[in-house]
Parts: structure tokens; sequence; C-alpha cells
């Protein structure tokens, strides 16, 4: 009698380790400027912010290359293409947290708030943030929409200035994530403004609950998710600069994914039983921005002699071991639009030399090379990479200073113009050419900080606002192919690499998958 009864006593026991949700630590490789991504544009941030805390009005979806329903479950646009309508999903409520407790669900005003602060000098939170709205100012928006109407509770109007092509998938990025006008105001009131910032609200799948710098950051599964409770609980990020000791992490299970790991890192990891590896193409390019605003990198011929005097070929087989395909231009082969036509800089250092004699500079000058402290996706191995140019710049007579900059500062004083060469890379939010041409190389975006080639041509700005303005893919890839040979032939870029995007994972890991967009969704990831 008393032998039946154990597995009595012992069922809890096995069944209380389901009770819990599994923690899922991801070892990320740099800390976040802040957490109000409308003020940021780099890629860590809105992986921190925007990706894990909010939602925006719609989804792009990967497998089907279409803009799905995010917060609205359906939207129409007029035949004019000026109108859009959005129906927003019922019942969507906002982080509950030890600062902020909401008494209303989300609605069309929160919707109207998160653009109106970007759009409109008048609104009082549009000069809270302190470095702009890079993203909004870019891609052009405040001369786009015209204005925002909350039509009822759950119906949300957007009246365009012009017809755009590209504002359903703009949606899609991070900086267009919908905030809390409610907790907005309240912050307000309270003369606090600027803990939007490091105190977020959202209605996503995870709840912010602490941020130490360079450390860590904590968060709770959102149990009044609209899509459902995420079955990690909590996410931490272990923010962890150097690949190596991610790697190190990841095999100790202090972390059960790690991001942008070294190649020789994956090979590594491919061998290990306890590991898998997860890989796509990335929607990415890996460049050096050349300042055309500093002299003489003012010069077309100096950029010219820039991109003939380095040696891709070698860089890419050292820098990415062959886990990337060089970059001839702005955006992967693989995107439509793509001009296959284009001549390229070959590696020919007596034509650059020749370059720079035309230039009136056969005896050089002396520049800087900014990078980072810590390798990334676009940049595995910053100081070989730097250490690689200024060796092939000294075969031209260029003495190039290496300095290596912090992340949150590079970008920063990027933005700022204050570089002569940095190296960058940049990630489209969704399959759209025109999420690299209008970010980085349009008049407006010198201005908001993105175009880190600091050049402004009224003939290449007709060119991409043009691409913009018709639906026609046709017509589009006509201007685009024209942009690209105009940015090429000025070489503002020295483009380097399309790198493939791998992230390391525990075998235990499932429903997790790499984005080509660098973005980063845990909400459907479990431990089994």
């Amino acid at each position: 009698m008393r032998l039946a009864a154990l597995p009595l006593l012992l069922a809890p026991l096995l069944l209380s380790p389901m009770a819990h949700a599994a923690a899922l630590s991801v070892c990320t490789e740099a800390s976040p400027e802040g957490f109000d991504v409308v003020q940021y544009n780099s890629l860590t941030t809105t992986n921190a912010s925007a990706d894990v805390l909010m939602n925006r009005l719609v989804d792009f979806d990967t497998d089907s290359g279409k803009v799905v329903a995010g917060l609205a479950d359906s939207w129409e646009v007029t035949p004019d293409g000026l109108t859009y309508v959005f129906k927003l999903h019922p019942q969507v409520k906002f982080h509950r947290t030890e600062y902020f407790s909401p008494t209303r669900e989300l609605t069309a005003e929160d919707v109207k708030f998160s653009f109106d602060r970007m759009l409109d000098p008048a609104n009082p939170w549009h000069k809270v943030a302190q470095s702009g709205f890079p993203h909004a100012q870019s891609m052009q928006l405040p001369a786009l929409i015209k204005k925002i109407d909350a039509l009822d509770p759950l119906t949300v109007r957007f009246t365009l200035d012009h017809p755009d092509s590209t504002f359903l998938a703009t949606l899609s990025m991070g900086f267009a994530s919908i905030y809390s006008a409610e907790y907005a105001d309240k912050l307000m009131k309270a003369g606090t403004p600027e803990k939007l910032n490091s105190q977020p609200i959202g209605s996503g799948p995870f709840i912010f609950t602490r941020f130490q710098k360079d450390a860590s950051i904590r968060y709770k599964a959102n149990p009044d998710y609209f899509r459902g409770k995420p079955s990690v609980d909590p996410l931490i990020f272990a923010i962890t600069p150097d690949a190596n000791v991610r790697l190190q992490k990841l095999r100790r299970n202090e972390c059960q994914i790690a991001l942008s790991p070294k190649p020789l890192d994956v090979q590594a990891a491919l061998k290990e039983p306890t590991l898998q590896v997860e890989k796509t193409d990335a929607f990415m390019t890996a460049f050096v921005g050349i300042n055309s605003q500093h002299p003489p990198l003012d010069k077309p011929e100096v950029r010219q002699a820039i991109n003939l005097a380095f040696d891709k070929a070698n860089y890419v087989k050292a820098v990415f071991e062959d886990t990337a395909e060089p970059a001839n231009g702005p955006y992967p082969p693989n995107t439509w639009s793509y001009a296959r036509g284009l001549p390229g800089y070959p590696h020919d250092v007596e034509k650059a030399r020749a370059l720079m004699a035309k230039a009136g500079l056969k005896d050089g000058f002396q520049t800087t090379i900014w990078t980072r402290p810590s390798g990334s996706l676009l940049n595995p191995n910053p100081s070989l990479s730097a250490q690689m140019l200024q060796s092939d710049l000294a075969e031209i007579g260029i003495q190039a200073e290496i300095r290596v900059i912090e992340w949150g500062e590079l970008i920063r004083r990027a933005k700022a113009g204050e570089h002569d060469l940095l190296f960058m890379g940049w990630a489209g939010d969704n399959g759209d050419p025109d999420n690299f041409l209008t970010p980085q190389f349009s008049c407006a975006a010198v201005k908001s900080g993105t175009n880190f080639a600091r050049y402004c041509n009224q003939d290449l700005d007709k060119l991409i606002s043009a691409g913009k303005t018709t639906g026609e893919q046709g017509v589009r890839t006509k201007l685009y192919e024209q942009a690209q040979a105009q940015i090429q032939q000025q070489a503002l870029w020295l483009p380097l690499a399309h790198p493939t995007a791998f992230a390391l994972m525990r075998k235990e890991v499932e429903g997790y998958s790499v984005s080509p967009f660098g973005r980063q969704d845990y909400s459907k990831v479990s431990l089994k």
C-alpha cells in the first residue's frame, strides 16, 4: 500500500518544473543608448527597446516579404494613396510596473501621440528628444504626414501630403513604436519627461525591470500581452562586448543565445553537441563612411582613390572568414533594383595614386579612421579592419590615425559629422531598397545625422524621392539604378561586405530565428 502512494508524492515534484517559466539569457554585444527608441538609430537600441517592449501598427513578415497586422488588425488605403485608415486590435493593455499603473487600454489617441511628438514642433514632447528624431527626420515623415486623426477609440486615420510607396513598410520600423499617451502625460505633469528614456512603458511581450549600463538589462514576461504571455520569464540581456566571452558563457549555459559570433566561433559551435547555429543572409551592408564635408575628402578623386587602394577581397577573407560577400554598393545583390552592371572599384594602387596626383595630393595627407572597440555582425574584428585600411591607405600616401571610440559615443559623434573615415554598418528594416537610400544618402538625412557620407546633392535627392512616389516597381527600379550609379561614381562609401547573420544557441532553445534585418523576437522562444 505504501509503495503505491510513492508515485503520487513524486508527481507534483516532476510537474513543478514545468509550472515555472524558464529564464532566457541572451549575450548581446553593447549597451543601448536609451529606451526611448525614437531618439536613436542604432540596432542595439532598437533590439533593447522596440523589439521587446513595444508594438507597432504593422509588422514586416520576413518569410512572406509582406506587411502584416500588428496593433492594427486591418487597414484601408484610398485609391489616390493619400489616406490610410487603421482598425486597432481591441483590449491591448499597456505595461503595469512599479512606476506606472495604466487606467485604460491602448487607443487611437496613443497612436496619434506617438507620431505627433515626432512630427509637430509645437508638441511639448517634441523638444524633449535631445538628439531629435533621426529616423522620422531622415525618412522625411514631417513633410509626408499631413495629419493624424483619432476617429474613434479603435480607428486612426493618417492623411499624407503625397503618395509614398514605402509608407506602410516604414510603419513596421522600430521608431514607429506606439507609446502610452497617459504615461507621457503623467511624466510631463511631474516635470520628469526624461524618464521615458530610462523607465519605458510599452504594450509589448516583455516589461522592463532593470538596466545596468555595460552589464545587463532585465525584463519580465508580460502576463497581459495581447498575443499571449511569452514562455520565457525573465528575459535577460547579458551585455558582453567580447565575442570570445559570449561563446564561453554559452558553453557554460550562462547564456542560451549568443548574438554576433565571430566566424571562427560559428565553426566551433557547429562541432559541439550542446550547441546549435541559426543563420540567414542579412539585409545589411558593412561600409566605411567617407565624410564628404571634410577636405580633402570633399574631392571625388580622393574618395575614388580610397576605394581603389583598398584590397577588399583580402579584407573579406581575413575579417569575415568567408561568411560575407564583398559589397559593391549600398545594398545586397538579392534586393530588387540592385544595379548589376556597375563596374565597382577594383584593387588598383597605381590608378589610386594617379587620382591622388590629379587631386593635387600626390604626397598624400593625414586623416583619421574611427572604429568601435568590440566586434559586431557588421564588423567582426574592428581592430584588424582598421589596421588593414590604414595599411592600404599608406600605400597611396594617406596617413590615417586609428581612433577606437566606445559605441554610444561613436554613434553620437558620427551623427554630428565629426568623423573622417568611419567603420559603420546599416541594416534595412524591411526588404525595400529605399531603407538604405533615404536614410543614408538623402539631404534630410544629413540634417538628422544618419547620412554618414554627409553628402547632399539635389539630383541624387530627386531620384531617391521620386522612387517613393510611385508603387510601380519597374519605374522605381530605373530610378534606384540611376541613384546607385551616382553613389558609386561619387564614391560616397567604401562598401565592404554583406554578411551572413548568425546566432549561436543552446540545443534546448526552440522558436528563435535570425532576422535578415537584425531585429530580435523572443516572444515565441521556449526552452525544452
